[in-house]
């Protein structure tokens, strides 16, 4: 059975979200104020923590990568595309959670420019 429409509306919005968290993490900018100010530890931690978000879409791509090739095949039960379509919504709360935590920490960081 193909993807169901419905899902792969879910799977295009899900990648669209995690280009965009990963395209804003701004990493370079705590570079730019690490490299100021190397011992602040605020700034080593906003590093990090944007770094985990870096990995964090990395691994979101793979989980969702995952899903659609567990769907994909011609006969897939259905209970396991319902389960594959409710992960997939669960993961979309995730990376939106995390898509407005790395704009926050950007707006805290241009604060500071």
């Amino acid at each position: 059975m193909p993807i169901t429409p419905e899902i792969q509306t879910l799977v295009n919005r899900l990648n669209q979200e995690l280009d965009r968290t990963e395209q804003t993490a701004g990493v370079n900018i705590v570079r730019e104020i690490l490299s100021l100010f190397p011992d602040n530890a605020i700034m080593i931690q906003y590093f990090a923590t944007l770094n985990n978000f870096l990995f964090f879409v990395e691994v979101s791509r793979r989980r969702i990568q995952t899903l659609v090739e567990t769907i994909s095949p011609v006969y897939v039960p259905v209970d396991v595309i319902q389960e594959a379509g409710e992960d997939l919504g669960t993961q979309l709360g995730r990376v939106l959670e995390a898509k407005m935590e790395v704009e926050r920490m950007l707006n805290r960081l241009e604060e500071l420019r």
